[in-house]
């Protein structure tokens, strides 16, 4: 089962956006994001039915930030990219009337379940605006670095 990225890709091109002074273009995001201008506009059309990014046409147009950063937790995130599963692992279904796939099935279901209410909980305490500032440290800190080299 591949992996959906499309939670980290979105906080990548936000983060990128929340660091520049007008629009980024969806070409400039793939390019930041090294994928397709396509993939970009489709994502962040997304957000943009949920208000939290703005997109201008024309010549000086592209995306914007329009939420502010400190109300836009992980969650809000993850519920707009249309709740994907946040696990790649899953039961087999191949022989639903096997009672060992049953059993098996109900006790990881379970478990699933559990670790999902608890991974989403966390992304409930996580904002944007946390996310900036840990951007900023480790900018900071890798600056400080090289002025020492």
């Amino acid at each position: 089962m591949k992996r959906d990225s499309r939670l980290s890709s979105v906080l990548h091109a936000l983060l990128h956006m929340a660091e520049q002074d007008g629009p980024l273009t969806s070409e400039t995001l793939a390019q930041c994001m090294h994928t397709n201008p396509v993939v970009v506009r489709r994502t962040m059309g997304l957000l943009r039915e949920v208000g939290i990014v703005h997109s201008a046409k024309g010549h000086t147009g592209g995306w914007t930030i329009a939420a502010d950063l400190k109300a836009v937790t992980l969650r809000q995130l993850h519920e707009a990219l249309g709740e994907p599963a946040v696990f790649a692992i899953g039961n087999r279904n191949e022989t639903p009337e096997c009672l060992v796939e049953q059993s098996v099935n109900s006790v990881l279901d379970d478990a699933f379940a559990e670790a999902e209410a608890l991974l989403l909980r966390r992304f409930e305490n996580v904002t944007l605006a946390d996310l900036a500032a840990e951007f900023a440290r480790r900018h900071a800190q890798w600056r400080t670095e090289r002025t020492l080299l």
